[in-house]
This record gives C-alpha cells, structure tokens and sequence, in this order.
C-alpha cells in the first residue's frame, strides 16, 4: 500500500500508449486530473490519431480538463543543437537549456491550482523521458510524483525508482555510496538507453 505525504502537491504522469480515447478520458477523471501537461516534442501519431494534438485537445476540453502543450519546453527531441552530442539528445544538456526551466516554471507554477498530469506516449514510465528528465529535475520539488498506469493503478516515485534500480541491475545503496548516488548513475544509464537520436531510424514509439 501506499503511503502518501498529504501535505505535498501530487504531480502525475501518464502515458496515453494504444488506449482508446474513452479508456483515456476515464483514467484521467478516476484520478481527478484537471489539466493535461503534453509533453510530446511531436504530439502526433500515425497508429494513433486519437490523440493529435487538435484531437486530443478537442475530446479533453469537452470533458472539462484543461490541455497545455509544453512539448517545446519539456519535449525529449529539441530544437536547440546544443542539446545533442554526435546527434544524439543529452537529458543532462536538455535540463540545463533555457526552455526547458521555463516549462518546469510553467508546472510549478500551476501545480497549485489543480491535478496535473504529464502527458506523453510510452506505457512504461520508466521508458519515457517525462519521468527519466522531467521528473527527475521535479524530485527535489515539494511533490509527490505518481504515475498513472495504463490498469489505472498508481506507482509512486520510490516504487519507480526502485524498479528502475532492479532494471538496470543497481543495488538500492552499497558501503560507498548513497541511494540518491546510485539513482543518479540509473537515471543518467536510463537517459542514454532512451534519448532520442537523430542519426536513427525515425519511428513511431514502440509504446512499451
């Protein structure tokens, strides 16, 4: 069971992955999300029209949730070159750009008015850059970070964590080093097994 610490602001994630729209919208309404944070650098889909961007926006807004794009801000394929090194996105170059604290900005800053939810494609939290970059960079924040699963089930930051930890093989703490140095060297291996790289075959998200 999970324990919650209620006198944070809870942040959630989801990702849409092969739902249908209608199993979607009632993920986001038994959790009670306001509003939808899309944080999609391309918030289009060839196997999954439901949710383009107008799509998308469309169907949330007449079931009463709000929906910000925030793809260029807090997006995981940048526009900004200095983001990439040999063609390949670096989630630590990508945190320390501009446009990306003006999006975190954006988040906190509306954190306080309602349940938002960061939206992007991939099933698995742990596949996917909005929490690999996005909530990393929100972990010191006073959150309480849950991802939404596509059985409508809640994992916490801890229980991703550690999960992530037990992925990639990690120890959760060892004799010369914290768990807060371990998750780094995790996210930082997580980052580069999932940055974007352009020198790769363009292709729809495996949506795992």
């Amino acid at each position: 069971m999970i324990t919650r610490n209620q006198t944070k602001h809870p942040l959630f994630t989801i990702g849409h992955s092969t739902h249908g729209l209608p199993d979607f919208l009632e993920l986001l309404k038994q959790h009670r999300i306001s509003s939808v944070a899309d944080v999609r650098s391309q918030p289009y889909g060839r196997f999954t029209p439901q949710f383009n961007r107008e799509s998308l926006q469309a169907a949330l807004r007449q079931a009463g949730i709000h929906y910000v794009f925030l793809g260029a801000e807090l997006g995981a394929r940048r526009g900004e070159r200095e983001c990439y090194k040999d063609g390949k996105a670096h989630y630590v170059l990508i945190a320390q750009s501009r446009a990306f604290a003006v999006g975190l900005s954006r988040i906190r800053s509306g954190i306080t008015d309602g349940r938002i939810a960061l939206m992007c494609a991939e099933k698995d939290p742990l596949t996917c850059h909005r929490t690999i970059l996005v909530c990393h960079a929100l972990k010191c924040d006073d959150l309480d970070i849950l991802h939404i699963l596509a059985d409508g089930k809640i994992e916490s930051m801890d229980e991703a964590e550690n999960r992530l930890l037990s992925i990639l093989g990690l120890p959760a703490e060892d004799l010369f080093r914290s768990r807060e140095e371990i998750l780094e060297e995790a996210y930082q291996r997580q980052g580069d097994r999932i940055a974007y790289s352009k020198s790769g075959q363009e292709e729809e998200s495996t949506l795992r």
